[in-house]
């Protein structure tokens, strides 16, 4: 991987249903990303095991999307000029999050993990596969998985097989505060994490309040790309434009927090200016940009983490049309 390799991106794909990728409204979407100033779209969707306990990860025809939604979307982001990375996730249907993935009486669970590993390993050469066939400039490995993290020589052997069929770099997307247990990074191209960190204290802080609270995270960052040697980047990152959401900035369901353009602004702008200039440091997919997009004059109504035609956008345009003047370490 190039060592000047610097994301501009943004997170695009989650949450659709199967066969949306495909509709003149996702092409619109991505139109409209495009104009941000984006290089780069995580190109992010999901497919569901039974619960946290499952060892078996199937293809469920009713809900993920299907080899030729994904060439589609790939394709016509590739004509507007952007990058992709592939990012494929498994989410657990009892609706428990996915970190929480694993067994339980830990003495008594490889023979468990062997199989999940074996099903994991199933499910993403799969995309491994079609990355490498629609030229997917790189290929997110996992997702958030916290309690597998652990499992290092599974990891290990599973990045093995995975190099056996894609060319292209690959990350994995730790989550914030569990980086520093990420044993295997030595193996993956970029380090990448889900940075919601909490750096607003309160709701309404302001941007200086957010940096001075940057400042930490970016030390620990520092750390990590000093043990491992590899850059890192914000695989995810955002917050929603919902007042007191920069102080859980992971936050999605809490939807009856007053609209705010301006935390979600100052939000983007802390994170931009204690980052942007670090070498070490390779770059943002922003979470999210949805595929159905809300008409521009909903935007002053709208608390998700989308920030088409609010503030945040014309920040984060100004500073995706900057360049950085030097090769990053």
């Amino acid at each position: 991987m190039a060592n000047n390799l610097f994301i501009k991106g943004m997170t695009y794909g989650w949450n659709s249903s199967r066969g949306a990728y495909r509709q003149p409204y996702a092409l619109d979407s991505l139109k409209k990303l495009k104009e941000t100033g984006s290089e780069w779209i995580a190109l992010s969707f999901y497919t569901y095991q039974t619960n946290v306990y499952s060892t078996d990860i199937p293809f469920d025809y009713g809900h993920t999307m299907t080899d030729r939604d994904i060439e589609h979307a790939v394709k016509h982001a590739k004509a507007l000029g952007l990058k992709v990375c592939l990012k494929p996730v498994v989410n657990s249907a009892d609706g428990i999050w996915r970190a929480h993935i694993g067994f339980p009486n830990e003495s008594a669970a490889e023979p468990y993990w062997d199989a999940w590993f074996r099903s994991y390993g199933n499910f993403l050469c799969h995309y491994a596969e079609l990355a490498e066939e629609l030229g997917c400039e790189m290929l997110c490995i996992g997702c958030e998985m916290v309690r597998t993290e652990g499992k290092t020589a599974h990891w290990i052997a599973l990045i093995d097989r995975v190099r056996q069929i894609y060319g292209g770099p690959i990350t994995y997307n730790a989550n914030h505060g569990t980086e520093e247990g990420v044993e295997w990074f030595d193996r993956v191209d970029l380090i990448g994490t889900s940075a919601y960190y909490p750096v607003a204290k309160r709701p309404g802080d302001s941007e200086e309040a957010m940096i001075a609270n940057w400042l930490p995270v970016k030390e620990k960052m520092a750390r990590l790309h000093a043990k491992f040697g590899k850059p890192i980047a914000f695989i995810e990152i955002g917050c929603r434009s919902a007042l007191g959401c920069a102080t859980m900035p992971w936050d999605y369901d809490t939807l009856d927090l007053p609209y705010s353009e301006e935390e979600q602004a100052n939000f983007y702008g802390s994170v931009l200016k204690s980052f942007w200039d670090e070498p070490w440091f390779a770059g943002f997919f922003w979470w999210d940009w949805s595929v159905n997009l809300y008409p521009l004059q909903a935007a002053g109504t709208d608390v998700g983490f989308d920030i088409y035609g609010k503030k945040a956008e014309r920040i984060l345009k100004e500073w995706y049309a900057k360049s950085r003047s030097y090769a990053q370490a």
